[in-house]
């Protein structure tokens, strides 16, 4: 009797319920948390595939005939180019949702003369009419003009979505971009002065980023002279907060960011000019138009976003770069909609 009291005395009791509950929920907790860390790792990854595809579509530079690629996407338009326009066409990334949708600019590099830009008044105004004498020499303060009514130059030519399904209410993005107002000097001098200002601004603001960021330091290993360039940036920066951009000169930018590790400006932005680039149609003057026996056909695309740009469903044959950037947006428009 007294060995069987004492194995059951020594016996292992089992663990209460609320405690096995409660590891039950502790690993159900480990679980979930590592679930959604998978979740999110595989959603990251996906995300990084699909953009770096669409950015691949449009890493092209300076390449592809612009009246063939403008043909496929709004013939109506690619009638109207010729080689004497020097158009190019630059494609961007963009939109308010993911995946991003893929857009086109036409531009041109030729001369622009704008009639209504060398008189832009408003003729139809009485106060435009020529003073006579007794109304300048009356001894009374004339009232200054105050260019109400005067001619101001809108582009019309803003980023256009390359997508085969027309939105109800329009794309946002194209919608800003038409309906923007320009400065469009009569004199080329101050047109480039003009250009000149906002390449300045630009600029400065790109620097502040860096600095805001912490990415402005000195390349020297001089203590005194990392010490000049930092207190140099600092007030730089504290002079564009107080006085504004225009009190810079351009100069001292330029001089700042030789001093530090920073990137080029003007590099960065010349590289950003051709990438997405087609070529000029000047280059395409003196060559046959021949299409090439490795082009793909293109899928049926109809319905584009604006109504002069809107054709019937037809079928061509188009150069690899357009066929993958219209596939691209048809395939994102059938999967993610």
């Amino acid at each position: 009797m007294e060995k069987n009291n004492y194995a059951i005395e020594s016996a292992p009791s089992s663990p209460p319920v609320e405690e096995m509950m409660e590891l039950d929920g502790r690993q159900q907790r480990v679980y979930h948390r590592a679930a959604r860390m998978i979740q999110r790792t595989w959603r990251r990854h996906v995300d990084t595939r699909v953009f770096q595809y669409f950015k691949n579509l449009v890493r092209f530079r300076n390449q592809g005939d612009p009246r063939l690629l403008l043909k496929n996407v709004n013939p109506r338009e690619a009638n109207i180019l010729d080689a004497a326009a020097g158009v190019h066409i630059r494609f961007r990334l963009g939109g308010t949702t993911f995946p991003p949708s893929i857009y086109y600019k036409i531009y041109t590099h030729r001369p622009i003369v704008d009639m209504c830009a060398n008189s832009p008044k408003d003729y139809t105004h009485p106060r435009q009419k020529r003073s006579v004498p007794r109304q300048i020499h009356n001894g009374r303060t004339q009232v200054q003009d105050d260019h109400a009514g005067w001619y101001h130059r809108v582009e019309n030519n803003g980023w256009r979505l390359l997508s085969g399904k027309a939105a109800l209410l329009g794309d946002i993005i194209t919608l800003e971009t038409n309906g923007r107002k320009v400065e469009f000097h009569n004199s080329k001098l101050q047109r480039r002065q003009d250009v000149d200002r906002r390449k300045k601004r630009r600029k400065i603001e790109w620097l502040k980023q860096m600095y805001d960021r912490g990415c402005l330091h000195a390349r020297t290993e001089h203590s005194e002279t990392a010490m000049l360039v930092e207190r140099s940036a600092q007030g730089m920066m504290d002079a564009v907060e107080q006085l504004g951009p225009n009190h810079i000169v351009e100069w001292e930018v330029d001089e700042l960011l030789e001093w530090t590790n920073a990137l080029n400006f003007d590099e960065y932005i010349n590289d950003w000019r051709v990438v997405g680039t087609s070529n000029s149609s000047e280059s395409w003057k003196d060559k046959k138009r021949l299409v090439p026996s490795n082009l793909e056909p293109c899928v049926e695309f109809s319905g584009l976003g604006q109504e002069d740009s809107q054709v019937d469903t037809y079928s061509s044959v188009l150069h690899p770069l357009v066929s993958s950037l219209i596939k691209s947006e048809h395939s994102k428009a059938n999967l993610f909609d």
